[in-house]
């Protein structure tokens, strides 16, 4: 379920969602201290950070298995690079926790600090990435516009005639997503949570009794004062049977894999394309991950991969980075981002109708960050559960924006 979403989620290529394997029925306990629904890396995420701070009991229900949604995708992005200062701190408190996940939870994540590079095709790109970097330097990332010939000899596909600038941050990489769910959950499980997997909910009785609301799924039902949903592209669903409006939307988005390559590619950034949404970068094979958002593509739960989407893809490589629009494609991989109306996040919690009992907390809508946002999304999320004051003000990411009360949040860094 979660994000979650760099995204950047989904199955296995050329398969279409299925339920997961026959298991016998979890032994749900009647009530919890905290339910958290979607055990993708944000679920993950809050369970480990909730756990660690001896938040009481606390439960997480996961539909399929840990990861089966936003959260499996083969690598993950890790960025500060963007222009809204709330993404931007966002992203740093998350690096500098991935860089220490080795140490806490404790899981090898595969890290790598390749760098994300930018592409920048016009003066209007330049220009904006320009003023995107004096803030990012302003909050402390060292990022830095470059020469489209200093973009070239960071990655060689680029074609240094076909930019104008682009935009480098040496401290962004990727890692594994399913890594770090695992890393996430095992942590929570040695400091008392439990993980239920196969175990959707299906109903949410936000009248059960005073303070509490009742969690009801296929082997039965949780009692919580607090409910925190982290379902990823299903969060509308959740959010609409516990009383609360959240809008996210699922969008198929599709990678391609080029398998190993002879001879074996460069280590180059995390190369992105702003313009056109083409982004490539090496895998664990010898080989490239090639990606792109197909502005054809309607919202929906389809999760198959399909090659027609390369015909876009290999146009827009055509343009800036040539060779990879003659790379053989071995095969590939479909998942769901999780989309907002303004591709921000949705944090908070849910001021609902005073008949509802209990409290009900959100962390979804990612739009493709929520791997390279989810651990300052535990920590925030956990303060809020527990009543603390987060490191960082998220009332502006609150759901309520759309409703007309807060403006919507602005971000100009997204693919």
């Amino acid at each position: 379920m979660a994000s979650t979403a760099d995204q950047t989620e989904g199955q296995p290529p050329d398969q279409a969602p299925r339920p997961g394997p026959a298991a016998a029925p979890p032994d749900l306990p009647d009530r919890a201290d905290v339910v958290i629904v979607g055990g993708g890396v944000i679920g993950a995420s809050i369970a480990f950070h909730l756990a660690e701070a001896g938040a009481g009991d606390v439960v997480l229900l996961e539909r399929d298995h840990p990861a089966s949604g936003s959260s499996g995708k083969p690598l993950g992005g890790v960025r500060a690079q963007f222009s809204d200062p709330l993404n931007i701190r966002l992203g740093q408190r998350s690096l500098d926790a991935w860089r220490d996940f080795a140490r806490r939870p404790g899981a090898d994540i595969g890290l790598e600090h390749a760098g994300y590079l930018f592409l920048l095709g016009d003066a209007a790109e330049r220009d904006l990435f320009a003023a995107g970097i004096a803030l990012q330097n302003s909050l402390g990332v060292p990022s830095r516009l470059i020469t489209p010939r200093e973009a070239h000899d960071l990655c060689p596909y680029a074609d240094p005639d076909a930019l104008v600038a682009a935009a480098y941050s040496p401290a962004d990489g990727y890692a594994r997503p399913e890594a770090a769910v695992t890393g996430y959950l095992r942590a929570a499980r040695r400091l008392g949570a439990q993980v239920h997997t196969h175990c959707p909910v299906t109903a949410v009785d936000t009248a059960a009794a005073p303070g509490r609301q009742a969690v009801r799924t296929p082997h039965g039902t949780v009692h919580t004062p607090v409910l925190i949903c982290c379902a990823g592209a299903w969060s509308a669903t959740v959010g609409a049977m516990a009383g609360a409006r959240l809008p996210v939307t699922p969008l198929r988005r599709q990678i391609a894999l080029t398998g190993p390559l002879r001879p074996a590619p460069p280590r180059i950034p995390f190369t992105l394309d702003f313009g056109s949404t083409l982004y490539f970068h090496n895998d664990t094979a010898d080989g490239l991950l090639l990606g792109l958002s197909d502005p054809a593509q309607p919202p929906g739960f389809d999760r198959r991969f399909t090659r027609e989407w390369l015909t876009p893809f290999r146009a827009a490589a055509a343009r800036r980075a040539p060779a990879l629009a003659r790379l053989p494609v071995r095969d590939g991989w479909a998942g769901l981002y999780e989309m907002t109306p303004d591709r921000n996040a949705l944090i908070g919690e849910a001021d609902r109708d005073p008949n509802h009992q209990g409290r009900f907390l959100y962390a979804t809508g990612f739009s493709g960050h929520g791997f390279l946002q989810a651990p300052a999304v535990g920590e925030i999320v956990r303060d809020l559960c527990l009543r603390r004051l987060p490191f960082l003000d998220v009332t502006p990411l609150s759901a309520a924006r759309f409703d007309g009360s807060t403006p919507t949040r602005p971000e100009a860094h997204v693919i």
